[in-house]
Order: C-alpha cells, then sequence, then structure tokens
C-alpha cells in the first residue's frame, strides 16, 4: 500500500545533525524527531520512548505490533531487537523519513517488518489486519498530524486491535486541545484508558485498552520484564515504577 501522493517534495524535509557520537532527526530546529547513539543504536535514547515501551506492562509478548510514525526509528528498533518473535507493521507518510532509515540503522527485515509509505489513518481505516500493539506517534513540522487526532481515527484505532489488544499513542502535553483529543480516545475506548506524562513533561503517552477494564493494582502487581535480558532492565525497569507510580495517584 503506498500514499498516492508519494512525491517527496509534497512533503516536509528531514534533516540529521550528528555531533559527539550522536545523530538527531529534526523537521526544524526546536522539534527533536528522534535521537540516536551511533555506539548503542538501538538504545532509547528520548524519555517518552521509554514512556511509550509501557505497553509491555500490558502485553510482553505480542505477536505483532503495528506503528504510525517512523521517525528515526527508535521504538522499531529496540522492539526488533528485543521482541524477536514480533513482527512490525510500520506506517510512514513522509517518503523522506523512510529514506533516512540506513542512516539510522533501521532493519531491512522483509520477514518481520513491513514498512509502508502511507497515511496512518488510511491504514486504520482500510485495514482487515488485527494487531495486539497500536504504537501512534505521528508528528511534522507543524506538530501532531491532524488526521491521527481525530474521532474516526481513535475508533479505527479501536477496531483494529485484537480483542485484548493495546494503544499507547504519543500527544504533546501542552497542545491546546490536549483534553479534546485524549476526551477522543477515552470515547473510543469507552473510557479505559490511562495517560502518562512523560518524565520530561513535554509528552503525554496514552494507553487504551480494548479488553478488560485496566486493574492498576494488577500491573503493580506484575513484573513485565522478569523474561527479557539485563540490557532491557536496565532501560526500562526505572521508568516502569514510575509509571506504576503515577498510575496509583489522584487527578
Amino acid at each position: 500500500m503506498s500514499h498516492p501522493e508519494s512525491d517527496a517534495s509534497l512533503f516536509d524535509a528531514p534533516f540529521v545533525f550528528s555531533a559527539d557520537g550522536i545523530k538527531s532527526l529534526y523537521f526544524t530546529l526546536d522539534q527533536l524527531q528522534s535521537r540516536m547513539c551511533s555506539a548503542r543504536p538501538t538504545q532509547l535514547e528520548v524519555d517518552y520512548t521509554r514512556t511509550m515501551m509501557g505497553f509491555l506492562m500490558f502485553n510482553s509478548r505480542p505477536a505483532n505490533i503495528a506503528m504510525i510514525g517512523l521517525g528515526g526509528g527508535s521504538l522499531l528498533k529496540f522492539c526488533y531487537r528485543h521482541l524477536p518473535d514480533t513482527r512490525f507493521t510500520v506506517l510512514e507518510i513522509n517518503p523522506q523519513v523512510i529514506a533516512l532509515r540506513q542512516e539510522f540503522e533501521v532493519p531491512e527485515d522483509e520477514t518481520r517488518i513491513a514498512m509502508i509509505c502511507a497515511d496512518g489513518a488510511d491504514f486504520v481505516r482500510d485495514t482487515s489486519e488485527r494487531f495486539d500493539v497500536l504504537l501512534v506517534d505521528g508528528f511534522d513540522s507543524r506538530g501532531q498530524a491532524p488526521s491521527l487526532c481525530s474521532q474516526r481515527f481513535y475508533d479505527d484505532c479501536f477496531k483494529v486491535l485484537s480483542p485484548h489488544g493495546v494503544m499507547a499513542a504519543n500527544l504533546h502535553h501542552d497542545h491546546p486541545e490536549h483534553p479534546v483529543f485524549s476526551g477522543r480516545i477515552r470515547l473510543a475506548f469507552d473510557g479505559n484508558l490511562l495517560e502518562i506524562a512523560s518524565k520530561e513533561k513535554s509528552n503525554s503517552i496514552l494507553f487504551a485498552s480494548k479488553g478488560p477494564r485496566m486493574s492498576v493494582d494488577e500491573l503493580r502487581q506484575n513484573d513485565p520484564l522478569k523474561n527479557f535480558d539485563q540490557e532491557v532492565r536496565d532501560q526500562l525497569q526505572r521508568e516502569f515504577s514510575r509509571i506504576s507510580w503515577d498510575m496509583t495517584q489522584p487527578g
């Protein structure tokens, strides 16, 4: 499935800045899209990506994951490395972002990764596939893509999840319409969601489940990282503890 407007000139041109062993992807200088340490290309360098990995608290062994928004591929690379039995479908509307795939060492494994140049909203509307996890992280030079914030889009996200599927959506915490967007997710998932601000507070991650009502007590009792190696635990244990704590706080 390709996007009907695949002419790269129609999209924002991303650029890469490299310094001190770090590669960063930008659309504009004040909007960091992704960051990679060249010595550790699969490490999660940006705080909100570690928060988004909180989906493992709901399903630590998903069979398939759909990702809307590639960026520098941080989430894809991390999940590809540490979830060896998982298949990935990645939607990225900007062909110029996909063109930087090798620059950011994104794996080219056609058996496990389907890279699709398309609007994620079109994909979830039209696909007959079902996914255990849906990661929504679609931003451009103007911020959150409007097509990825509509009620129709979130309704379609609910539809494409498997019966116990989970969505993790990254939103700008300070966006003036943030309460509207989160309200739409709440409506689409019948109130079955949890919102966690990233550590730096600039992003807000909303976890929404199609399955049984989320139980904070149950999540706190689980150890979703118990079957992962020390590399994963070193990156995620502290963040998962913070998420568990935030879940119990009023408001």
